[in-house]
């Protein structure tokens, strides 16, 4: 079965508390009613993937291993509040790195597509109605390079991100929302329809 509508979330500002470079699961602490979210937009028909640019692989702060216990307890209490994120994408990559085999200039880290493209081909979707919430310019740019709606979430760096697009010549989001909670009720409800 085909799925048309997917929605692809940042980690790290937008779902769980920016705490810089987390490196064990017992960091992880979710923003209040970032499961509402996650369950307003499962409960809207939308697949739901976590998306993570995570150099902190490529410039040694922590492993693969590390990584995917640090996502298995982002999933955990995502789940224990009856929210689905059917997975976490992630790009371990950073062009400046400090682990050889990570360092390298690659088409998954945002605002490039590739984790997306992995999502859809191993979940054979075919997105006909796309949402993108983040922190970050680049998650504003990825979901323009997806052809999504985006929204910007006040959480983590969105404050310092929205003062540089306010500036001007930076791509704006559909929605500026205080926190993932918000955005994914405006977005539902039409707001920045294209």
């Amino acid at each position: 079965m085909k799925i048309t509508k997917v929605a692809f979330l940042d980690r790290d500002g937008t779902i769980n508390v920016e705490k810089g470079y987390i490196t064990t699961p017992a960091e992880i602490e979710l923003y209040p009613n970032a499961a509402r979210a996650v369950r307003l937009l499962n409960d809207a028909g939308y697949a739901v993937f976590g998306i993570s640019n995570q150099s902190g692989i490529a410039r040694g702060y922590f492993n693969l291993n590390d990584l995917a216990a640090i996502n298995a307890r982002v999933m955990e209490l995502l789940t224990a509040e009856n929210a689905e994120l059917k997975e976490i994408f992630f790009c371990p990559h950073h062009p400046h790195g400090a682990v050889p085999e990570f360092t390298v200039a690659c088409e998954c880290r945002k605002p490039g597509t590739g984790m997306a493209k992995a999502a859809m081909i191993k979940y054979n979707i075919e997105m006909e109605e796309g949402i993108v919430v983040g922190d970050k310019i680049c998650d504003v740019e990825f979901g323009r390079n997806l052809g999504a709606r985006t929204a910007l979430v006040e959480t983590g760096y969105g404050n310092g991100e929205w003062e540089k697009i306010r500036a001007g010549g930076l791509p704006r989001p559909d929605v500026y929302a205080p926190s993932l909670w918000e955005a994914a009720r405006l977005l539902l409800n039409g707001t920045g329809k294209k």
